[in-house]
């Protein structure tokens, strides 16, 4: 089972249970706070994932490590372009 395929299956569970007590489509006979609050459920878990999201590459950016070795090493690589460059005549 490809992963694209685990989370379209755990979506479309969730999206069933869901659907099933919002709806009341069993007539299991839930009180109407549950109702209530499973109604607005998908759009809670929207803004949950969002704010995870934002606060996982916030984290990434915050703790990208530095590559000073290929800093360098493309620094003297743009130094030698430019040096090639001017041999062939281009003024910068």
């Amino acid at each position: 089972m490809t992963k694209l395929m685990q989370w379209l299956f755990g979506a479309a569970l969730l999206g069933t249970l869901w659907a099933l007590v919002s709806f009341d489509l069993l007539d299991w006979k839930l009180p109407r706070a549950y109702r209530e609050v499973a109604w607005p459920m998908p759009l809670y878990l929207l803004v949950s994932f969002g704010c995870f999201s934002l606060a996982a590459v916030g984290y990434r950016v915050a703790t990208f490590n530095d590559c000073e070795a290929a800093a360098k090493e493309l620094q003297e690589q743009i130094r030698e372009a430019k040096e090639d460059l001017r041999r062939r005549g281009l003024k910068m």
